[in-house]
């Protein structure tokens, strides 16, 4: 099993995640032709994927899902909450609940609640039945049930959405600082820290921080934050990044 980035941020996110003979995609944030080149810098067609599995409908997550479904004959998983968002057509809708996992061929997939402002949003723990990968990139906060979900994992894609002095003092209006950093909006830097304090790390060889925003946080920032809760040198520490995503990282 392994997994890789396509980009994760503000402009677009998608995550790919591999094992056997399923190749599922985590979202499509970017245009449908954009996110085809970032598959081939993978080493991956579209046409080779098995699904594409969605969060929520928020354009960042979702911009290319519907002519990436039709364009390759993909089928789409998405909450009726999501799916009631979807302003195109897809090549075949399934729908999942929050509290029921589903397979897509070899991998398993079990979906969670996040307190996010989207109408049914969801985050996934990904696995092959020997290891699981978590991935949380919008919550407005980490509950109890997030931190049981997300507990010994043996890799995260973990929200560091923003530096709570650098979004104080940036660009955003007060209303938009007050969405990003609320209960509904997304993680900084020490809320990320402080979720991953209270899990079970002993299986953890990979931590993968992503969401960042570019204007209200810095990689060095959030990988301190995460480096000192497992008292590791910041570069262990990998980022998604916006343009260049993340190369593949197995868990094999």
């Amino acid at each position: 099993m392994r997994f890789a980035s396509l980009g994760s941020g503000s402009r677009g996110n998608a995550t790919l995640v591999e094992h056997g003979s399923s190749c599922v995609l985590v979202d499509c944030g970017f245009p449908a032709t954009q996110a085809e080149r970032r598959l081939e810098c993978l080493g991956r067609c579209a046409g080779e994927l098995t699904a594409i599995v969605v969060t929520h409908e928020h354009g960042d997550h979702l911009r290319g899902v519907a002519r990436l479904s039709r364009r390759h004959r993909l089928p789409v998983w998405a909450t009726a909450g999501t799916a009631a968002s979807l302003r195109q057509p897809v090549h075949l809708l399934r729908r999942f609940n929050a509290l029921e996992g589903f397979a897509v061929g070899d991998l398993e997939v079990c979906p969670f609640a996040v307190p996010h402002d989207a109408r049914e949003p969801t985050q996934f723990v990904i696995g092959d039945g020997a290891r699981r990968l978590g991935i949380l990139t919008d919550t407005g906060m980490a509950t109890a049930h997030i931190a049981q979900m997300l507990t010994g994992c043996d890799a995260l894609i973990l929200e560091c959405n923003h530096d709570p002095g650098l979004l104080a003092a940036g660009p955003y209006p007060p209303a938009l600082q007050a969405r990003v950093g609320g209960s509904h909006g997304h993680l900084s830097n020490g809320q990320a820290a402080d979720l991953l304090a209270r899990l079970d790390r002993s299986r953890l060889r990979h931590l993968v921080a992503a969401h960042l925003s570019e204007r209200n946080n810095r990689p060095e920032h959030a990988r301190a934050a995460l480096a000192a809760v497992l008292g590791c040198a910041p570069g262990w520490i990998a980022v998604a990044d916006q343009e260049d995503g993340l190369d593949w990282r197995d868990l094999s």
